[in-house]
């Protein structure tokens, strides 16, 4: 398994090359947030920058914003989140928002233990 790198904010990214890398929320964001019932995402082509918001979730708690851990484009977005958003709930490590392709920067990515102590 690829190894997951985490933004502060509660944002993992997984890179499949050196600027390419899928983008979701945390366990313990999912689980923060409760069932969630809506998820917005950007379109394929946006740009998206590192630190900035690039869509939310919508749970039935509250709308949470979600942050891009990297700057770059959008190449794909997970379309199954859009009628199944659920998924985020059932498993956050393989319900991937979006992927982000030309990635020129990412914020301060922390590694799983940086992020987990973070999180204690």
């Amino acid at each position: 398994m690829k190894e997951f790198l985490f933004s502060k904010s509660h944002e993992w990214a997984q890179f499949s090359n050196a600027t390419t890398a899928k983008v979701g929320i945390s366990d313990y964001a999912q689980k923060q947030l409760g069932d969630l019932v809506f998820v917005n995402l950007p379109e394929v082509g946006d740009e998206v920058v590192a630190g900035e918001e690039f869509g939310d979730v919508e749970s039935v708690k509250a709308v949470s914003s979600v942050y891009s851990p990297v700057t770059g484009t959008v190449k794909a977005i997970n379309e199954e989140l859009l009628d199944h958003p659920e998924l985020i709930n059932s498993d956050a490590y393989e319900a991937w928002f979006i992927e982000v392709e030309e990635i020129t920067d990412q914020s301060d990515l922390l590694s799983e233990k940086e992020y987990n102590e973070l999180n204690a």
